[in-house]
């Protein structure tokens, strides 16, 4: 039987400690996934509402908007006015060009363009906030995730199917951590 040393099990133990640091950070999504997604969609399949489908947004996350504030805006708004485009009364008025919202609760989320023909045109967002209870996977995050955010029931439109073939920031992190917490124990019996 192999005697466990105290640099194996410091190595162990500084492994978890930073796989649990890394889990525990909130992620900043970039909209659109790219600085330049806040604006008219050139088609369905551009539509800011088809890149969410493929994310999981969490309480404490942060969506981060890069947009000209010169020209346009982001208003938080409530179903009825993201639905009707309705620019009067939002929740939250940002304009700064460079706007970041943290997601504070779970449930939905809707975010239109301060420019009522552009929002007309799909220049709208809506996402579903899941509760902090599943698990997160922290880091600033750009890209897809495989799972869908289930926006399609709260607005009675068809579900899309989610995309595949993307690993999780997730399981890349435990595959990478789990390598190098392998080769640690492996090189220290």
């Amino acid at each position: 039987m192999a005697r466990t040393t105290l640099l194996e099990t410091s190595c162990l133990y500084f492994f978890c400690l930073l796989l649990l640091a890394d889990l525990a950070c909130c992620k900043e999504i970039l909209v659109g996934g790219k600085s330049s997604a806040w604006k008219i969609p050139s088609s369905p399949s551009e539509s800011l509402n088809k890149w969410a489908e493929s994310l999981r947004f969490h309480v404490g996350d942060s969506l981060v908007w890069k947009y000209d504030g010169e020209k346009d805006s982001v208003l938080q708004v409530t179903k009825e006015a993201y639905i009707n485009c309705n620019t009067t009364n939002p929740a939250a008025n940002y304009s700064n060009g460079d706007t970041k919202v943290k997601l504070d609760r779970s449930g939905p989320f809707f975010f239109i363009s301060g420019t009522k023909s552009n929002c007309i045109e799909g220049e709208k967002l809506h996402i579903v906030v899941l509760s902090s209870r599943g698990g997160h996977t922290g880091g600033f995050f750009t890209g897809s995730a495989p799972s869908p955010a289930p926006s399609h029931a709260l607005l009675g439109t068809p579900a899309v199917p989610p995309a595949t073939g993307s690993a999780s920031s997730l399981t890349r992190r435990i595959g990478v951590f789990g390598l190098v917490g392998l080769a640690i124990v492996l090189l220290y019996q």
